[in-house]
């Protein structure tokens, strides 16, 4: 239904009708606030009795635009129907507002009792939180994300690879570790999106990867947990590796479970930016599990 992209056991929710969203312009999903679209919210009620009436759905992920713009009586009407739901064990919000805004979470204490109220021993909320560069962990954002792991959330980090940002292993270690040392786990580093005019922040899959293992070199077991991958349209691939002559590929996440856990080997293109741009394909299989 319009809104939700349900797969596997998850759902993403897309918070965005009456939400003044905050656009990354390196970001895929601007092309929602551009055209009316189905992947927006209309009617949120409708959209949440799909969740209640689907049992296989045991994570949500509210996202947008960014979730933190709404009003906290909002957010805790949706995060209370979800919470009534005995199926949804997880809750995901992703937001930027603690590193664009930290005083938007330290400067509303009922944001901090709803997140008390709904992050519950057996059922938590996530926080997946954006820091793309070490000075955005500034000594206010550290507070906020420590209030908020104080009321009892789980906080996870991800970040694009972006030319002129973060893409030299200095800058992205020194994101990986000062994020093990607050206790925000590196999620994911993902590939940017060839989508228009993003060329400019965006680096070859080649390259990136080079990066990436370069930066977790730097730290501890902590700070090396995050996996480079990019949003395909086939689902969410994980690049694992590189050689002299071949890149390796795994689906992390496939819209076709025909597809699941497939491992794939190509031949380098120190040009490519997608996998798309990967023509010589060396192999093809399926892992056993």
């Amino acid at each position: 239904m319009p809104g939700l992209q349900h797969k596997y056991d998850s759902t993403a929710l897309f918070l965005v009708s009456n939400v003044c969203g905050c656009i990354c312009r390196y970001c895929f999903r601007k092309r929602i606030f551009i055209n009316k679209n189905e992947e927006v919210v209309f009617d949120l009620d409708k959209a949440l009795d799909y969740i209640g009436s689907h049992k296989e759905i045991n994570n949500v992920l509210l996202t947008g635009g960014d979730p933190l713009m709404l009003p906290t009586e909002k957010l805790d009407y949706v995060l209370g129907k979800l919470r009534s739901f005995d199926h949804v064990k997880i809750i995901r919000i992703g937001s930027k507002m603690p590193a664009f805004n930290p005083r938007r979470i330290i400067d509303d204490p009922s944001l901090i009792e709803m997140t008390k109220k709904y992050s519950l021993n057996d059922r938590k909320i996530y926080y997946i939180v954006h820091f793309n560069h070490v000075n955005e962990l500034t000594e206010t954002a550290v507070k906020a994300l420590n209030m908020l792991m104080k009321a009892g959330a789980i906080l996870c980090n991800q970040t694009p690879l972006i030319r002129g940002v973060n893409d030299n292993p200095n800058d992205l270690g020194a994101l990986f570790n000062k994020l093990s040392y607050i206790g925000v786990p590196p999620y994911y580093v993902f590939q940017c999106r060839p989508t228009l005019a993003n060329k400019d922040f965006a680096v070859p899959v080649e390259e990136g990867y080079k990066i990436f293992e370069k930066a977790r070199s730097k730290g501890s077991g902590l700070a090396k947990r995050a996996r480079f991958t990019m949003s395909h349209s086939t689902g969410k691939i994980e690049i694992v590796g590189l050689t002299e002559k071949e890149i390796f590929f795994k689906y992390h996440r496939a819209e076709d479970n025909e597809d699941a856990s497939r491992f794939m080997m190509y031949k380098r293109n120190p040009d490519a930016y997608w996998l798309d741009d990967y023509d010589d394909k060396m192999r093809d299989e399926k892992l056993m599990f």
